[in-house]
């Protein structure tokens, strides 16, 4: 009995003793440095739509001027990582009888989800995007917003992607992805993350400001998907367009510094430490919008509207834009 004791407490130091070891996230972004550092101590996960590009060569071409290598076409994969296909990461879901896309997953569906992909529970996570387009970067975010909605607070997305990796000439691989079962647990369903179309209306009515994530022509109404039932934007909103969110370096996108947000917030009209509710077309380029405000320049009141323009104007509710005729 004396042996069993001294053995359990010399389990439950040595788990106390790693979790002090593992490593901390920098924050909500991470570098290819900070990556290549630390990277036995993390688990990677590209996330992507174009899934054949995983096990595909990337191109590059030669600069005739510097001799440089410079990255044409993503292809491969940083070394061991994991391969979430953005299109499973949203959802079919019933609202109020209607069958709606797009939205953020049941809890267990997504738990399934990232068990499938081969996430563990309990190691950080770094979501890679490939980097190349604000909307490929916000398909990484999208994955995010849903993990923290789920309870993991051990997320960070790579700077710059996987465009951003390969443009400095680091390792890759084209090998496939690992298959071994994940056993990430969700472990919670934060509300305070998520608006509803009722918390949009009310949001309208008391003035609580809206961050609209659309292209320009799409916020004044002068085009708009075809999914979308109407021209325009929700009454209010202030726009907040995709295109300004990043900076271009050797043809890989990276975020700018939260001054930088705060100041392109203020430009637009909108109050960086004020609640908000992020919109878009269908809830992908609002994660863009919602990590800048929320994870970035820290505003923790700031709540993604899932449906967004899609569930709004199905359930009839108008938008305001530019005159068409």
């Amino acid at each position: 009995m004396k042996l069993l004791k001294h053995w359990l407490l010399a389990m439950g130091l040595s788990s106390l003793i790693g979790s002090a070891l593992a490593v901390d996230l920098p924050g909500a972004v991470v570098s290819a440095d900070w990556l290549s550092k630390n990277i036995s101590e993390v688990q990677v996960v590209e996330v992507r739509s174009d899934i054949a590009s995983f096990t595909k060569a990337p191109e590059f071409t030669t600069d005739k001027k510097t001799s440089k290598k410079v990255l044409v076409e993503v292809g491969g994969h940083i070394p061991d990582s994991l391969l979430l296909d953005f299109k499973k990461v949203r959802a079919e879901r019933l609202v109020d009888g209607k069958k709606v896309k797009y939205l953020i997953p049941e809890k267990a569906d997504f738990q399934a989800l990232m068990q499938s992909v081969g996430v563990v529970a309990g190691k950080p996570i770094v979501l890679v995007p490939v980097g190349q387009d604000i909307s490929d970067i916000d398909e990484a975010l999208r994955a995010y917003w849903q993990l923290k909605v789920y309870g993991e607070d051990k997320v960070a997305v790579l700077d710059g992607g996987i465009a951003g990796w390969l443009a400095d000439g680091r390792d890759f691989s084209v090998a496939a992805s690992k298959k071994s079962a994940g056993d990430w647990i969700a472990t919670a369903y934060r509300a305070e993350l998520v608006a509803s179309s009722e918390d949009v209306a009310k949001a309208v009515k008391a003035g609580v400001q809206l961050i609209d994530s659309c292209q320009p022509q799409q916020f004044f109404g002068t085009s708009k998907r075809d999914y979308v039932g109407a021209y325009g934007h929700i009454a209010g909103a202030k726009m907040l367009a995709p295109e300004l969110l990043t900076k271009s370096v050797n043809g890989a996108l990276y975020f700018l510094s939260p001054k930088t947000y705060e100041a392109l917030l203020s430009v637009n009209g909108i109050k960086a430490k004020a609640p908000a509710i992020s919109y878009c077309n269908s809830g992908h380029l609002a994660s863009g919008s919602w990590f800048i405000v929320s994870e970035l320049v820290g505003n923790k009141k700031t709540r993604l509207y899932d449906g967004s323009l899609y569930l709004w104007t199905m359930e009839g509710r108008g938008l305001d834009g530019v005159p068409l005729n």
